[in-house]
């Protein structure tokens, strides 16, 4: 009875240096991750006018919009491994003002070439950010709490869906003032935005527990050990643990769902305005308005299937069953001829596709820690970031097959049929892992 009495007045103290942490690192988190979507995105409300103004074609423009995926992907886990010699906060805050100036600079696009340099140089800038973000999660807060917390953090995405396409519709509003198209207004006051909230990050985001000077030395203490001692045993060295990184099968497999679930939605995002247009849907604000109800889809997923996670428990299975609510509701879109139906069914197919993202790094974060968590969650995120590359690119070819904006919902329906199929493989790779990790003493 002592003993229960302990670890009840233990775990009351733990949840609230818990709900401390949470209410200071997340709107600092928040914002910069918010603003590098924003960033990320905007240039699917410039597509038609890039089309007018500098002749950009619509394949260009997937390839474009998808290159910015190639040059994130390729420097994320060496950006990642950075990042764990050089501490978080410094990593984000120069992330953040890198890519800052470099989205202002998009204002200078000319033509295809530049537009494809530019976006080549954003993706390098902004490569690590996200792992960087999960990698923090794993030093603060304790495995049952992660699905919730990167729930949280994706609100920054979801949200700027839905007030990102407004804010920049409404920037594009500025067409013409002193001389600049609206694309170009909007390209430059969200890059220098976000400059500022690099300046933020650096003066307000604690590395660890122990850095905060807002928790006390008992708070941080019981936060790093439940963070840390919920996971396997602690590595900080790559070598020797390459396979413990990259190659280990649940690893693999949950990087390729990942990947498939990327193609869905980057694809959706950077097409859904000009989808919104072909509905006979016309000015840049309300564009940016009805395509932001995709984000109301995804903020209602990753507020909700974390609630059902906790009630559920099982993470992969609950993975599959969403991935086969996506296809299904991508059908009836395809099979529907109702605007705003259509609307209605990509805002609802959101929901299944965003809300499964933060079960994919609670599998995979109760797996790993350390440097091979840094460099393991960056790998994974860095196959999803070609996903990245490739969704745009195929919506795009899709609609100039057929001239059809929403003809990209049928690579909706495919992927998602893939991600169903290789759940039972996850399954059983994560049932092979966890078996391996029982068997394996723990040291003192």
């Amino acid at each position: 009875m002592a003993i229960d009495s302990v670890s009840s007045a233990a775990d009351a103290f733990h949840a609230r240096a818990t709900r401390k942490a949470l209410i200071r690192l997340l709107p600092v988190m928040l914002a910069a991750y918010f603003m590098a979507y924003v960033d990320r995105v905007n240039v699917a409300l410039a597509k038609t006018h890039l089309q007018a103004d500098v002749g950009i074609s619509v394949t260009a423009f997937g390839l474009g919009a998808g290159i910015f995926f190639v040059s994130y992907a390729f420097l994320e886990v060496p950006s990642s491994l950075v990042m764990h010699r050089i501490g978080a906060r410094r990593w984000i805050a120069r992330i953040a003002l890198t890519w800052g100036a470099l989205s202002a600079a998009m204002m200078f696009v000319q033509g295809e070439w530049s537009f494809y340099g530019l976006r080549f140089f954003l993706g390098m800038a902004e490569a690590g950010l996200y792992p960087t973000l999960m990698y923090m999660v794993t030093l603060w807060f304790s495995q049952k709490d992660r699905a919730t917390v990167v729930g949280f953090i994706y609100l920054a995405p979801t949200v700027a869906l839905i007030v990102g396409n407004p804010m920049g519709g409404a920037l594009m509003e500025l067409d013409s003032a002193l001389g600049l198209h609206g694309w170009q207004w909007m390209f430059l006051i969200e890059g220098l935005v976000t400059m500022l909230v690099g300046i933020l990050v650096w003066f307000t985001l604690p590395e660890a527990p122990h850095d905060a000077r807002w928790l006390t030395p008992e708070e941080a203490d019981i936060l790093s050990a439940r963070a840390t001692g919920d996971g396997p045993r602690h590595e900080n060295r790559l070598k020797g643990n390459m396979k413990k990184a990259f190659a280990r099968p649940f690893i693999v497999i949950i990087a390729l769902i990942y990947l498939l679930n990327q193609i869905t939605n980057v694809g959706v995002v950077f097409n859904l305005p000009s989808i919104v247009e072909d509905l006979n849907i016309h000015g840049s604000f309300l564009i940016g308005l009805v395509s932001g109800s995709s984000g109301i889809g995804a903020t209602i997923g990753v507020l909700l299937v974390p609630v059902v996670h906790r009630r559920f428990r099982n993470e992969v299975a609950l993975i599959g069953i969403l991935a086969g609510a996506t296809a299904v509701t991508a059908a009836i879109y395809v099979v529907s001829s109702s605007p705003a139906v259509q609307i209605l069914l990509i805002a609802v197919s959101m929901i299944f596709v965003c809300g499964t993202l933060p079960l994919f790094w609670s599998v995979a974060m109760a797996r790993m820690s350390g440097l091979v968590a840094a460099a393991g969650l960056a790998f994974i995120n860095t196959i999803g970031l070609l996903g990245g590359f490739l969704g745009p690119y195929a919506f795009g070819l899709a609609e100039d097959a057929t001239g059809n904006p929403g003809a990209g919902l049928w690579v909706v329906i495919a992927c998602s049929v893939v991600g169903v199929l290789l759940t039972p493989l996850l399954a059983n790779a994560v049932r092979g892992e966890d078996s391996a990790d029982a068997m394996v003493p723990v040291s003192h």
